[in-house]
């Protein structure tokens, strides 16, 4: 839409007008109220002052930490199932600081899986265009954003398939050559390589 000259004239000078101003500074003041502050979604405390944070604590850095499947998600829990590598397994781990990077602590739970074959469900996170996926991730709970990740790299596993998984909203199960990864490039954590698609 265009204003013409005279109309873009006619705001500035109201802009600029010295009775719009002298009302203004006669309103009261707008109160705002406290900010909110939200407990950890993991339980663990905030860090005292002039304490840093473990990096033995779980949760203790920003962005890190388990998925938390939200009541209000329209998507239920994952179903309990035997056959499956339990996400509590995979997010049981503490991370520690090299060369100024979080690099994972794994437990013997998780490194007694790497190499061989194993079963995992969760959700899917597309990161390639189109309805067949041959590279996703799966996470322990669904996505609520499309601009950021539903937990930290412990809540979610890389998936390359032999053949492309139709995307799906509700949760799969794949089945492929489980990896831990010490030190990925991309600080992911657990890699399923050769994977398909499992009822």
């Amino acid at each position: 839409m265009r204003f013409p000259l005279l109309a873009l004239g006619a705001i500035a000078a109201l802009l600029s007008s010295p009775a719009l101003h002298a009302q203004a500074a006669a309103q009261p003041p707008v109160q705002l109220s406290p900010p909110i502050v939200l407990s950890s979604p993991l339980g663990v405390p905030p860090p005292r002052a002039g304490n840093p944070p473990s990096a033995n604590v779980p949760g203790a850095f920003g962005g890190s930490g388990a998925g938390i499947h939200s009541p209000n998600s329209p998507f239920a829990p994952l179903p309990q199932r035997g056959d499956v590598v339990p996400w509590s397994v995979l997010t049981d781990i503490s991370t520690r600081t090299v060369n100024r990077r979080l690099l994972p602590n794994f437990k013997a739970a998780q490194t007694a899986l790497s190499g061989q074959t194993q079963r995992i469900q969760g959700f899917m996170v597309p990161l390639e265009p189109g309805e067949r996926q041959r590279h996703f991730l799966l996470t322990s709970v669904p996505m609520t954003c499309s601009f950021c990740t539903p937990g930290g790299p412990e809540s979610m596993v890389e998936v390359r398939t032999k053949t492309p998984v139709r995307y799906v909203m509700e949760p799969v199960v794949v089945e492929g050559r489980f990896s831990v990864l010490p030190d990925d490039p991309y600080g992911l954590y657990y890699r399923l390589s050769e994977a398909v698609g499992v009822r």
